[in-house]
């Protein structure tokens, strides 16, 4: 067993694309697991976030698929043979890179499927042949179910981050993807964390595995400095600026429970000055693609992100993470403080601890075996800030006279007004029409007769019928009545 990578009895195309990607000396679970991949044997890992442990199964994969190497361009020649599954898509695209490096110089094909995104594309790769298949559970079931993807000759199977797919629910897809594949496989378990559902998982798809711890079971990574301080809910944003401006960082990963508190807390810090980029799950995958490749090449400064980010994202020289909100789950708590201190640099993590966060504080101080000391925040400006607009965050405002700057008198000081009767005013109506104005007189004729009125009389004095009452119709009778 050797720890360089110069001494791997790797082919020369995997040997020339390690060397050319400036890898020398193996980490721990690369040194301990290849070994055991090449002689064909299950194993289960365990070993801290961000030690390597990608090509810790991808390399002695492919070196032991060399075999099957052809330049055909049939599909047929190129069936999948390595199945690698991870729980979110930023992880498996991560991986899928990382693979098409590896076997750059080899004949041997690689493709990504996730959801997010069209199929069409993904179909399209699949149907030209593939030897390396890196995918997400839900989105492999769609390519089995339309018969875009046929697994009968899979030879290896890598379950990546497996307790994270678990605790996203992934478990039923899980089996009825495995359902498909031959049981004559060599299966991989690689997970930061080992819990009792995993050990369940293992014993039921993997044949007398090899156990491969490197570091204490959900341990946190020596390299990384941890602190946790004592802040109120309406302090949290204040504290990050001085911590960030007290420890000149240029980048930072920021945590947040929630999707809402995510997009609230980005847009908050962008209006503060802040270069920012959110990266949860709600936003599309092309959002989310563009928010990591502009947190790689340096665009952005913070990457504020929910636990989605928290797995296997490697993004090199991140020198702090910020638990913005104490994560639910304790073991979230592991993998978000492993985004930084990656491959032995030094990190810093920090968690900002609200009074309703003692149990979730708890629950990580017993998961990582190590006390907890909480510590005051000691903000270095403790009076109110005079802002542009005369505003102070007490409420009250600020006016300036001159070069001084002078308080306004709060108001339950101020000496109460003179009270004066309160007299409404109304504005005099002017006529327009002065006949309306004019007050009423009788006719001179009121006494007389209407008109209407004397013919009526004159024709009943004449026994005549009204002329407004119509005579009846005379009608002949049919019978006569008897006298």
């Amino acid at each position: 067993m050797t720890s360089s990578f110069s001494n791997l009895s790797l082919a020369e195309p995997l040997a020339r694309a390690v060397a050319e990607m400036g890898y020398e000396t193996m980490t721990p679970i690369q040194e301990q697991a290849i070994p055991v991949v090449l002689q064909g044997r299950d194993v289960m890992g365990a070993a801290q976030t961000g030690t390597g442990k990608t090509a810790a199964f991808a390399l002695p994969l492919l070196q032991r698929m060399m075999k099957h190497e052809n330049a055909s361009t049939s599909p047929a020649r190129h069936p999948v043979r390595a199945l690698v599954l991870l729980p979110t898509r930023e992880l498996a695209v991560q991986v899928a890179e990382q693979v098409k490096l590896y076997a750059k110089y080899t004949n041997l094909n690689s493709a990504v499927v996730f959801g997010g995104m069209d199929m069409k594309p993904q179909t399209a790769e699949l149907k030209k042949g593939v030897e390396v298949l890196v995918a997400t559970p839900g989105r492999l079931l769609d390519h089995i179910e339309a018969k875009n993807a046929v697994l009968n000759q899979v030879e290896y199977v890598v379950l990546d981050e497996a307790d994270r797919m678990l605790d996203i629910g992934f478990l039923p897809d899980l089996q009825r993807i495995l359902s498909y594949l031959p049981k004559q496989r060599i299966t991989l378990l690689f997970s930061a964390t080992f819990s009792p559902e995993i050990k369940r998982l293992a014993s039921s798809y993997l044949q007398d595995p090899v156990t491969i711890e490197v570091a204490r079971s959900n341990a946190t990574a020596s390299t990384v400095e941890q602190h946790f301080y004592s802040v109120g809910a309406d302090d949290k944003r204040r504290a990050l600026h001085q911590i960030l401006k007290a420890r000149d960082l240029k980048q930072a990963f920021v945590f947040v429970n929630s999707k809402l508190g995510c997009a609230r807390l980005a847009r908050s810090l962008e209006r503060e000055g802040l270069k920012t980029t959110a990266l949860h799950g709600d936003k599309s995958q092309d959002e989310r693609l563009k928010a990591l490749d502009s947190f790689k090449s340096g665009e952005v400064d913070l990457l504020v992100c929910t636990d989605v980010a928290a797995r296997g994202l490697d993004i090199k020289d991140v020198p702090a993470v910020f638990n913005f909100d104490v994560p639910f789950n304790a073991e979230d708590y592991v993998h978000r403080i492993g985004r930084t201190g990656r491959a032995g640099a030094s990190g810093l993590a920090v968690s900002f601890v609200a009074s309703s966060d003692q149990r979730l504080v708890a629950d990580i101080e017993k998961l990582i075996k190590t006390k907890i000391e909480l510590e005051p925040m000691e903000f270095e400006e403790d009076r109110p800030r005079i802002s542009e607009q005369g505003r102070i965050n007490d409420g009250r405002r600020m006016y300036r006279e001159g070069e001084n700057a002078v308080m306004a008198t709060p108001r339950e000081a101020r000496q109460p007004r003179e009270r004066r009767e309160y007299t409404p005013h109304r504005q005099p109506v002017v006529s327009r029409d002065p006949f309306f104005d004019q007050p009423y007189e009788p006719s001179a004729t009121a006494d007389a007769q209407p008109a209407w009125e004397a013919a009526v009389k004159a024709s009943s004095a004449r026994g005549a019928v009204s002329a407004n009452i119509k005579p009846k119709k005379k009608v002949a009778a049919l019978f006569k009545t008897g006298s």
